[in-house]
Formats: structure tokens, sequence, C-alpha cells
């Protein structure tokens, strides 16, 4: 537990030098401040308080920021050790490479933590202020923090497993940014082509759920648009919430932080000094 701990704290040294910690705060509060003053509108229309439905705008801006910030600080997280030369003395250490990356993501995910949490308290702020009514949404805006957690440390999993792929950081940013295109922007493109291409088909019965529940970021959406029942407020794939139990995304999002660590920690294995 030391060596981890010391690793995190290294770690977490860095990400403050490298303004991490700031930009991660300063996205997270900017924007989540924005949709509790502008997109909780709907509310009195959708029967629901303020700050169910200022969860589901917050969830959809969750999808989009936490993996991109979770891939900007951790794609370089072993590619930059090993091109600046400090890879070799770290695997030196009587350290284990799994204590490694272990201390990495409880630094990375200290400053994602802190940046939800802030941004999320702003909001519930803003939308309890407005409306007192809004204290009922607090659960959801719980589930939507803790889930959103786990939704960085599942690419945090992915960076760091990237940046051993790599080795070189230049290459880790490109797969980065590629990986990030294709989960949260790509793969819901070309399920809903899928779906208008099959007509009601095999793939919107059977496989479309289980395509859902196989992508990190739908996972989260759907788990917390389906707790917080605020899924009258979504469109797109997101208004699949309904159709899909809650017990399935909430497993989803339980196992791919996970899953995504042990890829990482498989990669990392592969690495020589």
């Amino acid at each position: 537990m030391n060596r981890i701990l010391s690793t995190a704290a290294i770690e977490f040294r860095i990400a403050l030098r490298n303004r991490w910690v700031a930009i991660a705060l300063i996205l997270m509060a900017v924007f989540s401040l924005v949709l509790s003053l502008a997109g909780s509108a709907p509310s009195g229309g959708l029967g629901v308080d303020r700050l169910s439905v200022t969860v589901a705008s917050l969830t959809s801006l969750s999808v989009y920021l936490i993996p991109l910030l979770a891939l900007l600080i951790s794609f370089d997280a072993i590619a930059g050790e090993a091109e600046r030369g400090t890879l070799p003395l770290l695997l030196a250490y009587p350290v284990a490479r799994w204590e490694v990356l272990l201390g990495k993501l409880v630094a990375h995910l200290a400053i994602l933590s802190v940046a939800v949490l802030l941004g999320h308290g702003l909001a519930a702020g803003v939308a309890i202020w407005a409306d007192r009514g809004s204290l009922a949404g607090l659960p959801a805006l719980w589930r939507l923090s803790w889930s959103s957690v786990l939704l960085g440390a599942t690419f945090l999993g992915a960076g760091y497993a990237l940046s051993a792929l790599s080795r070189r950081p230049s290459g880790a940013a490109g797969l980065a940014i590629g990986l990030w295109l294709g989960l949260v922007v790509l793969y819901d493109l070309a399920l809903l082509t899928a779906i208008v291409a099959d007509n009601g088909g095999w793939f919107t019965t059977d496989a479309f759920p289980v395509a859902l529940l196989a992508n990190p970021a739908d996972a989260f959406r759907l788990f917390n648009l389906t707790a917080s029942g605020a899924a009258a407020a979504a469109a797109g794939v997101g208004g699949a919430a309904d159709a899909i139990p809650l017990w399935q995304s909430l497993t989803s999002v339980l196992l791919w932080p996970l899953v995504a660590l042990a890829l990482a920690t498989a990669a990392f294995r592969k690495v020589t000094p």
C-alpha cells in the first residue's frame, strides 16, 4: 500500500505541474453550471423536478467529457516515462507493475473525482436554489457522480493500455483520440444507422441492447437515465433506457473498470525497459 500511495503522490504532483488538475476542475465547473442554468427548462413539462432533468443533461455531458479527460490524463502515463528515459529506473525499483498502474490510477482518479464532485455540487446548488423541490433529485445526482468516477476509471485503464502499446506519447495521443471518437461518437452513429437499415428486425430486437451494454459510455448513459427516471428527456440511443433492465446496465458499469485495468496490466507486462 505504501508503494502504491507513493506512486500516486508522485503522479498527482506531475498532474499539478502539467495543469491537469486545474483543467479538469475548470471544465467540469463551467459546463455543469451552464447546463444547470440553461438545461433544465423542460422540467415542468416532464413532471419531474429541476435537478432530475439537470441530471439527464449532466449525463450527456459526462459521456463526452469524462472519457476525454481520462484519456488526456492517462495517454502518456507509460509512453511518457519511456520517452523521458525514466521507465527503466521506475521498473528497477522493487515495485510490481500492477502496483505502478494502481498508483497512477489512484492519483488520476482522485483528480477526476474532485472535478466531478465540484461540477455536480455547483449544479445541485443552482438547481436547489432555484427550486427547493430539486432536493428529490439528489439521489439521482449521487448515482451520476459515482458512476462518472467509474466511467473515468474505465477510460483511464484504456489510456494506460494504449500508452503501454504505443511506447511513444505522440502515438498514444493519436490512439486515445481515436478510441474516444470511436466509442463516444461514432459507435452510436453506427448503431443508429444499423437500426434504420434493420427496420425492426433481429438487430433492433436482440443485438441492439447487447451492443449498448458492450460500450462503457452507452452503459453509463443508460444506467443513469433509467435510474433517474428522466429517460423522457433523452433522445437517440439514450431513448432506449426504458427497454433495458437497470441491473444489466449497472453490471456493465461496474465490470468495465476491472476489464480496462486488466487489459492495461496485461499490456504493461509486455513492455520492456
